[in-house]
C-alpha cells in the first residue's frame, strides 16, 4: 500500500476511534446522571397523632386512625419503643383499647411506613400543655413556650422530636404559633416527645 494511502487509512481509523469514544462518553454520562437521581430518599423521621385501631403482634403491624378518619398501617420490630404503657416495649400494646390516643414516630420508604416509637397519650402516658412557641433550638433540643398566664417554660425535646420536621412549617407564622406539646415528666423535668399546631 502506498504511503499516502496508509496515512489516509490511519487518519480515518483514528477519526473513527475518536468518534466511537466520544459517542460512548455521551451514552455513559446520562446513565450516571439518571443513576444519581434514582438514589433512595433519606429516611427522615416524622410523627402523626391518631387513635389505635388494631394491633397484630404476629404480623408486627399496628393500624392507627388519624383525626380525619384515614387509616394508616405501620410495621414495627421487636425493638419498638413504647412510652406510657404499663409494660415495656411491644408488650405495652397488648390489650390496648381501641380509640386510645397515640403518637406514632415513623419513617417511610416507598409505600412502607416503619414505626420507631409509639407514645400513649393520657392516663399513665404523655400529658399535654399548650402555649405560644417563642423558640425552638434543635441543636440544644429545647423548645420554649409562653403559657396563657404569661409564664415562660423551656422543655427538653427527645431526639426524635428535635429532628421531626412537621412542626417547623406549622410554627413558622404568627398565626400558627400556638402549639400543643405532648410531654412526660422525668424526675421533675418536662420532656417533649411531640408538638403540633394548636387550635
Amino acid at each position: 500500500m502506498p504511503r499516502s494511502q496508509r496515512d489516509t487509512h490511519r487518519r480515518v481509523t483514528a477519526g473513527v476511534g475518536c468518534a466511537t469514544a466520544l459517542a460512548a462518553g455521551f451514552l455513559l454520562f446520562p446513565l450516571k446522571v439518571v443513576h444519581a437521581q434514582d438514589r433512595p430518599p433519606l429516611l427522615e423521621p416524622m410523627a402523626l397523632e391518631g387513635t389505635m385501631k388494631q394491633f397484630y403482634r404476629g404480623a408486627n403491624v399496628v393500624i392507627v386512625t388519624t383525626m380525619d378518619g384515614v387509616e394508616h398501617v405501620y410495621q414495627f420490630t421487636k425493638n419498638l419503643i413504647v412510652h406510657g404503657g404499663r409494660r415495656p416495649g411491644v408488650d405495652a400494646l397488648e390489650g390496648l383499647r381501641d380509640g386510645t390516643t397515640v403518637v406514632i414516630h415513623y419513617t417511610e420508604s416507598g409505600s412502607r411506613a416503619a414505626a420507631e416509637e409509639i407514645d400513649l397519650v393520657g392516663d399513665e402516658g404523655l400529658k399535654t400543655t399548650e402555649g405560644v412557641v417563642t423558640d425552638i433550638n434543635r441543636r440544644k433540643k429545647e423548645i420554649t413556650v409562653t403559657h396563657a398566664n404569661g409564664k415562660t417554660e423551656t422543655l427538653q425535646m427527645t431526639d426524635l422530636a428535635a429532628t421531626e420536621s412537621e412542626a417547623d412549617s406549622e410554627t413558622s407564622s404568627d398565626e400558627a404559633s400556638h402549639i400543643v406539646i405532648y410531654y412526660v415528666d422525668e424526675s421533675g423535668h418536662k420532656v417533649a416527645h411531640f408538638f403540633k399546631k394548636g387550635s
